[in-house]
């Protein structure tokens, strides 16, 4: 069973600062893009690439997700020598098991899986962007360079690289410096965090690491500022497409609304499919009223109000007179006649009973904020939920 690359996705984050929305479910659960889950990308991405074999680590609230992936029979993962697997933390016989202390020592602890592949490399991915990218072209690069590891990054603006872990390269192209959020940065190429390691190198450093009281157990953080100090080959992947971290409601929001656009990420290209586990729904339905303008519309949805530049998951209802403007409406969610959602993120199964107002439109000041509703509420008739509010239950509104 020995393979040339496997990957290993971390998807076990709670997704803190997704508020409301990840109270009962990990980040790579949440439902985005109208068909999709978050980890929909990395996973077709890996399927795309030729990647058939997938260890999937989960911690928080893994329940939907490991319900979600599966045997991995939409991705083409479901392969009998390779597929994908459900890694949580466990505990051994006569061992004190413990929960994932870090990035690092989420992979420490699943050495025996990778092991019994015996792979030449392993790809180390997260479980919270979206982008495509082809992981056989930066194998390739990898292979190029004999590189201990590679590093994907992403050019970023000056300003912006205060917000990154920066990788600084030396003449010869390989990187010399890694800073983490430098106040004053020496380079624009930002890290991704998706990594390709020697499985023999990285085993050393994972031992090396775990052994050390001191270490915050993190590949940014301890594994790969070793390695540099270590005098280790790594090489910089430069990634030119579309890629977004949604670990926050505004870069959710915004990745939702960019993916209103096929020139920043392309779902219809059929070369490079993004997969799903969709639900069996009829086709959506609109009304007489209907308005739907630039929007996405999944199955399974009744409209009778008005749809502008929105996403709208499956079976969404929308009343009549109701109006959804720069809004993402996740599985389920209902607005009622009347009513009005704009610039805001309603969780799934949500109902905004009639006439009730969720969200308003940017007014140029610090405060402004996109409303969000958490899952499974109920906003009363009438109610009024102002821009940048966070509901995570009825009992609020």
């Amino acid at each position: 069973m020995k393979k040339n690359c496997i990957a290993m996705l971390l998807a076990g984050g709670q997704g803190s600062r997704l508020y409301a929305l990840t109270q009962n479910v990990a980040k790579p659960s949440v439902p985005f893009g109208g068909k999709y889950r978050i980890i929909d990308f990395p996973l077709s991405n890996c399927a795309n690439s030729g990647i058939d074999t997938v260890g999937v680590l989960t911690q928080y609230r893994p329940l939907q997700l490991n319900s979600y992936i599966g045997s991995g029979q939409p991705w083409d993962l479901d392969v009998a020598d390779g597929g994908v697997y459900i890694l949580p933390p466990y505990q051994s016989a006569g061992e004190k098991g413990s929960w994932f202390s870090g990035t690092a020592n989420a992979i420490y602890q699943n050495m025996a899986f990778i092991e019994n592949y015996d792979p030449e490399n392993v790809l180390i991915l997260s479980g919270d962007h979206i982008y495509k990218m082809d992981y056989a072209d930066m194998l390739r690069e990898h292979l190029e360079h004999d590189a201990a590891c590679t590093i994907s990054v992403l050019q970023v603006s000056m300003e912006e690289a205060t917000r990154f872990g920066i990788m600084n390269v030396g003449e010869d192209g390989f990187i010399c410096e890694f800073e983490e959020k430098p106040k004053q940065p020496k380079s624009d190429l930002a890290s991704m965090g998706i990594y390709i390691f020697n499985w023999k190198k990285l085993r050393e450093y994972l031992i090396a690491d775990e052994n050390d009281p001191n270490s915050s157990k993190d590949f940014g953080k301890n594994i790969i500022p070793n390695m540099l100090n270590a005098g280790e080959k790594l090489w910089p992947y430069r990634f030119d497409g579309y890629w977004r971290d949604v670990g926050t409601i505004t870069s959710l929001w915004d990745a939702n609304m960019d993916m209103l656009s096929t020139t920043l990420i392309n779902l219809y290209d059929p070369t490079w499919p993004i997969s799903s586990r969709s639900p069996i729904c009829p086709p959506h339905f609109t009304g007489e009223n209907a308005q739907i303008i630039h929007s996405i519309v999944t199955e399974g949805c009744e409209i009778d109000g008005t749809v502008e530049n929105s996403v709208l998951s499956s079976a969404v209802k929308v009343g009549t007179g109701a109006n959804i403007i720069y809004s993402v409406l996740m599985p389920g969610a209902v607005v009622e006649d009347g009513a009005t959602v704009e610039y805001a993120i309603v969780g799934e199964n949500t109902v905004v009973h009639k006439n009730a107002h969720v969200g308003a439109p940017p007014d140029g000041t610090d405060a402004w904020g996109v409303a969000t509703c958490g899952p499974n509420i109920e906003i009363r008739e009438g109610a009024q939920v102002p821009a940048g509010a966070m509901i995570y239950t009825s009992e609020e509104v």
